[in-house]
């Protein structure tokens, strides 16, 4: 098991989807768009690498934070191997330290991952300390794939040896349903960009997979206030209509098969504060 640790923005789920060769999480401009852990299977000949994509490193006090906050830390507690990424243009930042202090508790060994290497170099270069305790230092590029075979190679030369926990074609632990329901999220930050609420989410309510050329999904992506609800309908539902576009075509490519998406916006206000639909929704 291999954590992927890092920044709000830092390049995790961009790394993630490029060393499995698949789209599997969701990657948008936005901080904070991995809620939850999410788990990604790379087979390859004699190895078998379990990558965990993780929430960025923050605080705050709502379930929401908590349980995103309690992603990462299990994350931790469950690798065998750490990566710890440091965006090159913004350079090692307090967190880092935090997460470098946490991870010398645990005793885990980590890779230090200079990811968007194709920048320049900014912010606070990292500290003799974690460059000594690192197992290795490496840079990458996801976007323009540099550096990937070398990242490859250091987190295979350090993984136990152990029986494969998954079958050879499988990718994730997720269900689709949740998957979708990220697909649709993703849609909703590109059209909305910077109105996009931070309080929003997306709940399954329908996921009907008995035709074999056909799936029939309906969704509710919910909000805390009515004039949030205003923002994500757009003018004469032309927004709504747009995720609805751009998720259909995410969700047909992910199935292999047509869909057929309704969306609808709920407001139900403080949902990101109740435990229990934070859990419902996945978000643990």
């Amino acid at each position: 098991m291999v954590a992927i640790l890092g920044l709000p923005n830092a390049g995790k789920s961009t790394l993630l989807n490029r060393l499995l060769g698949e789209k599997l999480a969701i990657v948008t401009p936005k901080p904070q768009t991995t809620r939850s852990r999410l788990l990604g299977v790379l087979t390859l000949p004699g190895a078998q690498i379990l990558l965990l994509d993780t929430p960025g490193l923050h605080h705050g006090a709502t379930a929401l934070h908590r349980a995103m906050q309690e992603a990462t830390e299990a994350a931790l507690q469950d690798c065998d191997l750490a990566l710890v990424l440091v965006d090159a243009a913004r350079g090692w930042e307090p967190p880092h330290q935090a997460l470098l202090e946490r991870l010398q508790a645990l005793r885990k060994p980590f890779l230090l991952v200079e990811t968007q290497a194709d920048r320049p170099a900014g912010g606070a270069p990292i500290p003799g300390a974690a460059l000594e305790r690192a197992a290795a230092r490496l840079r990458v590029s996801a976007l323009r794939d540099e550096g990937l075979g070398a990242l490859l190679s250091a987190i295979l030369a350090r993984l136990p040896e152990a029986p494969p926990l998954y079958p050879a074609d499988e990718l994730t632990d997720r269900p689709l349903r949740f998957l979708a329901a990220e697909l649709v999220r993703e849609a909703a930050f590109q059209v909305l960009g910077q109105e996009l609420p931070y309080q929003l989410g997306v709940e399954i309510r329908a996921f009907d997979e008995s035709r074999p050329d056909l799936t029939r999904i309906a969704a509710d992506l919910l909000v805390e206030r009515a004039s949030q609800k205003r923002i994500v309908v757009g003018a004469a539902g032309s927004r709504i209509k747009e995720i609805g576009v751009r998720a259909r075509a995410e969700i047909e490519a992910l199935l292999g098969r047509h869909v057929h998406l309704e969306l609808w916006v709920k407001v139900e206000p403080h949902w990101t504060r109740s435990r229990p639909r934070i859990e419902q929704l996945g978000y643990r």
